[in-house]
């Protein structure tokens, strides 16, 4: 009896290790599987877009200065002293305004003077003709010679080419005389006057009185470079972009305001700068308000021409190989990944703008593109933008909320450590 209690804990101990043995060997199978299940992830899930062609406005954005549309600077006629400016600095003028007035005396002698030599040739030219019409009877009669005669018509001929003489003398007089007076020659904004009452002037002096510029409407020089010019032209030629109608250009201020007017293209050189290789654009812009004054600095946005049948793709889902051609990567039909070469056009805000290598319906990867690799299986969904900034200020508030227990729950410890 005592050598069969001996053995009883022997066997159970031994079955209990055979047991946690099969155990062990049991469970070996189900880690395999459970390993196996792990290497067999399920399908990435990424963002996409649908390709859907439109008509897109190509621009380029370029720098520019303001110039007044006319600039006037408003020297005088004549010679004088100057009586009377008559005249705002800085004020609108019209047209034909008076600005200044000169001393008009000498002008006005010499008008006289011509007036009187008229007189005096218009007399002698009527007393001519009176003696010409009496020889003409008496030559009927042979009571004078044909000789006199023809003498007499030469001196009336010559009377009256003293008048016409006398005439223009009269009229350039009075032209000067009219000078004494400088009028404004267009109607603008008037600058800073530099001379006062009690100066004395020449005519056609280098210094000019004053500068007359016409801001409404008003130019914008733009430079742009021959190589995008030619680029243009190649897309034009090809019929790859529409211009048919005006060129449009928006104006970005220096303080990053957009202007409310949209202008016109008006003008472009006809020459390359060669020390800058650029052509200078000129647009006209309506400005009522005089906003625009001359030299201020904007940027430009110049609506080069319709590109027809372009595809809008986010920036992000555009990727460039080591030689730079650009590439997209799509879901074909089968639900794999693609990648598809494609031709760049210039961008639109935070968008490219597709003309080559996309077609209509092409499920184009925008969000998870760095996770996958061509042949790759996925599932899509439609691809969601970033939140927009106004979001963020009410994410950090939640934050800030969600962090604030945690201070509170340290300050009683930290009155504690303070008693102690």
């Amino acid at each position: 009896m005592m050598s069969a209690k001996l053995w009883a804990p022997a066997l159970t101990a031994c079955a209990l290790a055979t047991s946690i043995a099969l155990v062990g060997c049991s469970k070996d199978p189900k880690q395999a599987q459970q390993g196996a299940a792990a290497q067999k992830m399920p399908p990435t899930e990424v963002g996409v877009i649908v390709a859907q062609p439109q008509s897109i406005e190509q621009t380029v954005e370029l720098s520019g200065r303001t110039s007044a549309y006319q600039i006037s600077e408003v020297r005088p006629q004549t010679s004088g002293v100057i009586l009377k400016r008559l005249f705002t600095e800085g004020s609108f003028v019209r047209e034909g305004q008076p600005l200044y007035e000169i001393d008009a005396g000498i002008n006005r002698a010499n008008a006289d003077s011509a007036k009187a030599a008229l007189a005096r040739q218009q007399a002698n030219l009527n007393a001519l003709q009176v003696k010409a019409n009496r020889y003409r009877q008496l030559i009927g009669i042979n009571a004078v010679s044909k000789q006199e005669y023809d003498d007499l018509a030469a001196q009336v001929k010559l009377a009256e080419a003293d008048v016409a003489a006398s005439q223009a003398a009269l009229k350039s007089a009075q032209i000067d005389l009219g000078y004494s007076t400088v009028r404004s020659p267009i109607s603008g904004q008037s600058g800073r006057s530099t001379v006062t009452a009690g100066a004395l002037v020449t005519a056609n002096q280098a210094n000019a009185l004053v500068t007359i510029q016409q801001l409404d409407p008003i130019y914008v020089d733009i430079n742009q470079s021959s190589t995008e010019l030619l680029r243009l032209r190649q897309q034009l030629s090809q019929g790859s972009i529409d211009r048919s109608n005006n060129t449009k250009v928006r104006l970005k201020l220096e303080d990053g305001t957009n202007y409310p007017v949209e202008g016109n293209l008006a003008f472009s050189d006809a020459s390359v700068n060669p020390d800058t290789g650029t052509i200078t654009l000129r647009a006209v812009f309506s400005n009522p308000n005089h906003l625009l004054l001359p030299g201020m600095f904007a940027n430009a946005q110049i609506v080069q021409g319709i590109i027809p049948n372009a595809i809008l793709v986010p920036q992000a889902a555009i990727t460039r190989t080591p030689t730079g051609q650009a590439m997209a990567m799509i879901v074909n039909a089968k639900g794999a990944v693609e990648p598809r070469p494609v031709t760049t056009s210039g961008a639109q805000g935070q968008n490219w703008i597709i003309t080559q290598g996309l077609q209509t319906g092409d499920k184009i990867i925008v969000d998870g593109i760095a996770k996958v690799k061509p042949e790759q299986q996925v599932v899509t969904k439609p691809y969601q933008p970033a939140a927009a900034p106004q979001d963020q200020p009410t994410t950090g508030t939640k934050q800030a909320n969600a962090a604030q227990p945690a201070p509170e729950a340290k300050m009683p410890e930290q009155k504690s450590t303070s008693h102690a």
